[in-house]
């Protein structure tokens, strides 16, 4: 299965250095699965009280104010921001909250270097452009609501009457692309794998008796 674009609901946060704690506060990082935490995404800003780990949206204190709690938002699946994106600790946590969130994509100036790989291992596809295409795209958005289609194969941004490209590496976009995690591609030499494996197994029979 393939997915060549990307379309939805853009939801526009105008802040720098919104580091992984703030994505994604201390306190839920106890839970040891890999879904769930979407509830908590930008926690701090989305609620007015103290959350913990298992508490529903319908149990807290709405910030009614926040981009993501408006009814226009609630769906996005493209999020908008502005620089170092996702910088701070190495918390794969953060890209999880978001992925669960429904976000798809994250467009931004830069990111934290851990974070922008995390995301591709996560289907979630994180670009970079430069602060005044950034720019360019948060004006659109103070006319209101937008949907942006982000093509992969073309890797292009088309929003309005804008259009504008971006460069991700063949093999990361190629994740996106075919739902791919490092099991898949690791199986993708299975084949060489078992013949090193059955010729280690000849070459020195001992290690396995």
């Amino acid at each position: 299965m393939s997915n060549s674009s990307i379309q939805g609901v853009v939801a526009p946060f105008d802040r720098d250095n919104i580091d992984t704690d703030q994505i994604i506060p201390t306190e839920y990082l106890k839970s040891i699965k890999k879904f769930g935490f979407g509830d908590y995404l930008f926690d701090g800003w989305r609620y007015l009280d103290q959350g913990r780990l298992g508490m529903i949206p319908s149990e807290r204190s709405i910030n009614q104010e926040f981009i993501l709690n408006q009814p226009a938002f609630q769906s996005s699946t493209i999020l908008l921001t502005r620089d170092n994106f996702g910088c701070g600790s190495s918390r794969e946590h953060a890209v999880w909250a978001l992925r669960d969130f429904g976000f798809q994509a994250v467009i931004a100036s830069s990111f934290g270097d851990i974070f922008y790989n995390n995301c591709f291992k996560n289907q979630i596809l994180p670009i970079q452009i430069s602060k005044e295409n950034i720019t360019l795209l948060f004006e659109l958005s103070t006319l209101g609501p937008q949907s942006f289609e982000i093509s992969l194969i073309e890797q292009e941004i088309k929003a309005g009457n804008i259009s504008m490209s971006f460069e991700v590496e063949a093999n990361q976009i190629n994740r996106i692309i075919h739902n791919l995690d490092d099991i898949d591609i690791t199986l993708k030499n299975k084949e060489r794998i078992e013949l090193f494996e059955m010729n280690r197994r000849n070459a020195r029979p001992w290690i396995f008796e």
